[in-house]
């Protein structure tokens, strides 16, 4: 069955259609802009967008001023088209994907994943380039730019049959229609205009994702050298060379990478750690009440759900979460560092929060005993009862994970001072953990108000007006001077403070707390 067309309204007001097929993890087909219809793409790309969707959850979208979309917005800047997938993004509650992009949508994946490493869980790159000068000297890009300025129907003819050369003729006069439908000559040619200004080069180390390189081997337009550099310049990342300019090889590639990357994962973070060990133990807050409103059957369903969710992301953080240990007696797990431990509670408090079960998390340092895939000991405990004194969401640690984290961990410390813990003789001082400014750790003195609500920092505060003002990731990197990593590593932290899922949450909390531009 086709997909049925939604819509998404970009930061700029702009209206994405897209459309979303499949069940299972969620995949975006990033659209290579100029060369989508959300209606006819998934008939002229089938052999690409049919199988994914039937292994994952994919979302296919056109870009402004093509397709479906807004065709008065003829903007095709990285930043415009960065927009267009935050706008399809938010618009599904997307919080990690798989990012897929062919061509020219690569400068602007590339752009993404590296501002968006919590989100983007693994990039895929089909014949993808760097900067403009990677592929302006081909004889298909040369012989191409003059047919484009003069004769738009001899351009799509051309274009197809033999600059992009698909050996079905009949299938090259369908793709040259399509391409005709897709948009008007006036947006190709802005298009391939902006394609001067694509520049990633310096982005593509700063990419955590594992990425996935498809180069086709005898493509008129991208050399397989530039392939290799791109994949010379990401870190760990893997390059396939194919011979089919229909991607057809494509959704196979893309399975057999994200089961063997997860694998290595789950490998890295498999082994159980002996001796000293970070604990971090997690409850539902008030379950007994939860249980009593939602019925046992639900509430238990919705137990199992999050479950889930917190051993992904415990093993996200390279922590190992021990099995046989449900939400019902509390998730335990350990970790090798204060820093992921601290970083796993407060994405598991976020968690909690988006399925409606807030958590109790705590978090102690100290020897533990393996046996059997569990473990043992008074750490274990202690994690225990500190988690079961922090409020719903609340990330309390000891003195020991505090003294631990405090030069690297990326919080703010405040204290919470000694406390009693049932069947622990002495006191255990104990701090409560939230995240700050990436610049460094601070300590706010027992019982100090934050400055802003919610302990807000001044840069956060800076951050959530620019997004207030509708500005993308790249702008506010732009008007603070500061790189993509750390707006996205702002914008994380502002989520997970005021309980936001998107830019229009958070949007809407700095109107409600006067903390729009000009306030």
């Amino acid at each position: 069955m086709e997909p049925r067309i939604q819509y998404a309204k970009t930061s700029d007001g702009v209206s994405i259609a897209y459309s979303v097929s499949g069940q299972g993890r969620p995949l975006i087909a990033m659209p290579v802009p100029g060369f989508s219809h959300a209606e006819l793409s998934w008939q002229m790309f089938s052999v690409i967008l049919q199988p994914l969707a039937a292994k994952y959850r994919t979302v296919s979208y056109d870009s402004r001023g093509t397709g479906l979309s807004d065709r008065s917005a003829v903007d095709f800047s990285i930043e415009a088209m960065t927009r267009d997938l935050e706008a399809v993004v938010d618009r599904n509650g997307f919080d990690s994907f798989v990012l897929a992009s062919w061509i020219n949508a690569a400068p602007v994946a590339v752009t993404y994943a590296m501002a968006n490493p919590e989100r983007v869980s693994h990039l895929i790159l089909c014949d993808a380039w760097a900067k403009f000068s990677d592929f302006a000297g081909s004889q298909a890009y040369k012989a191409g730019a003059p047919l484009l300025d003069a004769d738009w129907v001899l351009f799509t003819e051309t274009f197809a049959q033999v600059l992009w050369a698909y050996a079905n003729p009949e299938f090259g006069r369908l793709f040259a229609g399509f391409m005709r439908v897709c948009c008007e000559p006036e947006a190709m040619r802005a298009v391939w205009k902006s394609w001067e200004s694509y520049e990633v080069v310096e982005f593509l180390p700063r990419v955590s994702a594992p990425t996935l390189i498809v180069q086709n081997k005898n493509s008129r337009w991208f050399p397989i050298e530039v392939g290799r550099r791109i994949a010379a310049a990401i870190p760990d990342a893997r390059l396939t060379l194919i011979d089919d300019i229909t991607y057809a090889p494509v959704p196979n590639l893309i399975e057999e990478f994200i089961a063997e990357t997860s694998a290595e994962e789950s490998a890295k973070s498999s082994a159980l750690p002996s001796g000293t060990a970070i604990i971090f133990f997690a409850d539902i807050a008030d379950s007994t009440a939860l249980t009593e409103r939602l019925g046992d059957a639900a509430f238990r369903a919705k137990a199992r759900d999050l479950d889930a969710t917190l051993r992904t992301v415990i093993r996200d953080h390279a922590g190992t979460p021990i099995e046989g240990k449900l939400l019902g007696d509390g998730v335990l797990s350990v970790f090798t560092s204060a820093r992921q431990a601290i970083e796993a509670a407060l994405a598991c408090g976020r968690s909690g929060y988006d399925a409606g079960l807030p958590l109790h998390l705590g978090l102690h340092a100290g020897d533990v005993i393996r046996e059997d895939n569990n473990v043992y000991g008074g750490a274990v405990n202690i994690a225990s009862r500190i988690a079961g004194l922090s409020a719903s969401g609340e990330v309390l640690v000891s003195e020991t994970v505090r003294s631990l984290a405090r030069t690297s961990a990326g919080v703010a410390f405040e204290d919470r001072g000694n406390q009693r813990l049932k069947g622990i003789s002495d006191p255990v001082r104990v701090w409560a953990a939230m995240p700050i400014d990436a610049s460094g750790v601070s300590e706010l003195p027992r019982g100090q108000k934050p400055a802003y609500p919610d302990h807000l920092t001044a840069r956060e505060v800076e951050v959530l007006r620019l997004i207030a003002a509708g500005r993308t990731n790249f702008e506010i990197s732009r008007e603070l001077v500061l790189s993509l990593r750390t707006v996205a590593r702002h914008i994380t932290n502002i989520y997970g403070k005021i309980g936001a899922r998107s830019k229009v949450d958070a949007a809407s909390y700095a109107m409600r707390h006067g903390l729009t531009p000009g306030h």
